[in-house]
């Protein structure tokens, strides 16, 4: 898991350095040949997107009063007009600056110890007692620390949490009645509706729960447990795949359409929905880019036979197109 990080704040830096790069006057086409060949990494191709985004969000900034003015008062009178334009571009070139430290160093504050992403945004916070948490999209938490524990609660979404060794302070994460107790560790843990699931990486955590009267239970690396109500249920897992979100990745092994589908629109703004004749438990296979909703669709219309229609809304309808899928059963048959 340490590697991953020290590649991942490799990956932001070189993505930063490229997104510079290329917005120069003149780019060589051995310079795009590389960058291309950098952006195959699927580590180096996540990290390039969010410097796209946090580009838009900069460039965002100008026309607000605020700034205006501030660039404004920057300025003689004489040559204002072109020395604006230098000026804007130094002042989101610093806003870019500070917005990718932001995503190297990770702390993202919304309220005082309330941390939160939007819809298709990821945030890494590094905590004050350097333990790290990486927030997935639509994720919300709360942290709260003194002399006797350090708490983190999972109010919404899902995180993934590398805890810094403190034997003298308990790491607990709470998630809808669900207690996970560590020192130090990595760990998943997911609260979508009535349910928690927490998915060990590295180490072992204690596992409790304030309802069905169970006891504790002891997490080890490559198992998850699913709470749902009172019952619970350990399943083996491959940590790769379960934390693949952490690399902007879905993957999916046979997963039934609707539970992946569900997991595909967590990242969207505009959703997928299935038709009445779709075969909602199909088996589906894959690796998507989060947010990547065409890619998806494409997938699961060419292996059931589906067609997409464009909805009203900005979301996207999957139905079955007959055509197509006599065409699968008559070459399966």
């Amino acid at each position: 898991m340490r590697d991953f990080r020290r590649r991942e704040a490799k990956a932001a830096e070189e993505a930063a350095a490229w997104h510079a790069r290329l917005g120069a006057t003149s780019v060589t086409t051995d310079a795009v040949t590389a960058f291309y060949e950098w952006r195959n990494d699927p580590l180096n191709d996540a990290a390039y997107r969010k410097v796209e985004q946090l580009w838009t969000r900069a460039k965002g900034l100008q026309g607000r009063p605020a700034i205006e003015a501030a660039i404004d008062d920057a300025l003689s009178r004489k040559g204002r007009s072109s020395r604006r334009r230098r000026v804007w571009a130094g002042a989101a070139g610093l806003v870019m600056a500070s917005l990718v430290g932001a995503l190297c160093v990770g702390l993202w504050l919304d309220g005082r110890n309330r941390f939160a992403t939007e819809v298709g945004d990821e945030r890494i916070l590094q905590l004050a007692d350097g333990s790290v948490v990486r927030l997935d999209t639509a994720s919300r938490v709360r942290v709260r620390f003194d002399g006797r524990r350090r708490l983190v609660e999972l109010d919404e979404g899902r995180a993934l949490f590398e805890v810094a060794h403190d034997a003298a302070r308990p790491f607990i994460v709470r998630a809808d009645g669900t207690e996970v107790r560590a020192i130090g560790t990595v760990f998943d843990v997911s609260r979508f509706g009535a349910g928690v699931t927490v998915s060990m990486v590295e180490g072992v955590v204690e596992i409790s729960n304030d309802r069905g009267g169970a006891g504790p239970q002891r997490l080890a690396a490559g198992q998850q447990i699913q709470l749902k109500a009172s019952q619970r249920r350990i399943v083996p897992i491959d940590p790769a795949v379960e934390t693949s979100w952490t690399q902007s990745r879905l993957v999916f092994r046979a997963v039934a359409l609707s539970e992946a589908v569900a997991e595909v629109n967590r990242y969207l703004k505009g959703p997928i929905v299935l038709g009445d004749d779709v075969p909602k438990t199909a088996p589906v296979s894959g690796v998507f880019h989060t947010g990547d909703r065409e890619a998806f669709t494409a997938a699961a219309s060419i292996l059931l036979g589906l067609e997409t229609v464009r909805l009203p809304d900005g979301g996207v309808r999957l139905q079955a197109d007959k055509n197509l899928q006599a065409d699968i059963a008559a070459k399966s048959g």
